[in-house]
């Protein structure tokens, strides 16, 4: 008789997805908060996630390996839908006067200001992918899955994985050569002085030069 996991979350057994839920809930959260940059979006999607593990619990294969892959590919899908649900929310919010902001607590806003910071930094390399690279991206760099892992949790090809995840390292690495020149490097290790008010370099280089001429 078989007793693997995988088994027994096939039969619908409450004990073993209540394993399931304990041992991954975590992972799913913080692939949720990578891809949305949202902690209480991530609370919902890790709901809505093992809801839709549950209903479509008959399509686990039995054996041994980690199920693992097996959520985070429906907690991807499951952003998505969260993403497109979100979008048609804010426009029907657009059409209405927006409530009175609620403010945040004092202690909860400084006890996560670093890590909102980072992730916001994070957030904003993140928007200048396609969405099939960010989620390689996530899985693949952040979840360390590899690209066969990676593909199966997708549904897609493990080359389609490897060329998203190429281009995707390609993208950040722009930007990071962007943001450093933007502020005030050169491309060399250098940053330039800037002149002084109302002074352009070239004035300044002129001066120079004309003072050098009448010391001769």
């Amino acid at each position: 008789m078989e007793n693997s996991l995988r088994a027994r979350v096939r039969a619908g057994d409450p004990d073993a997805f209540r394993h399931l839920f304990d041992e991954h809930a975590a992972v799913v959260h913080r692939h949720a908060v990578r891809m949305t940059g949202d902690w209480g979006t991530a609370d919902d999607i890790v709901s809505l996630t093992f809801l839709e593990a549950w209903r479509l619990r008959e399509r686990v294969l039995p054996g041994d390996d980690s199920l693992r892959p097996w959520l985070l590919g429906i907690a991807t899908n499951v952003t998505r839908n969260t993403a497109r649900a979100a979008r048609r929310h804010q426009a029907a919010l657009s059409r209405i006067p927006p409530p009175d902001p609620v403010p945040d607590f004092a202690d909860e806003v400084t006890r996560r200001l670093a890590d909102t910071e980072e992730l916001a930094a994070a957030q904003r390399a993140l928007s200048t992918m396609r969405r099939g690279e960010r989620e390689v991206f996530t899985l693949c760099v952040w979840e360390g899955l590899d690209a066969a892992t990676a593909a199966e949790a997708l549904g897609v090809a493990v080359g389609t994985v490897r060329a998203r995840l190429s281009r995707a390292r390609k993208r950040l690495r722009r930007l990071t050569e962007l943001e450093l020149r933007g502020r005030g490097g050169t491309g060399n290790g250098e940053v330039q002085r800037p002149a002084a008010a109302g002074q352009s370099p070239d004035s300044r280089h002129q001066a120079a030069r004309s003072t050098q001429e009448t010391k001769r």
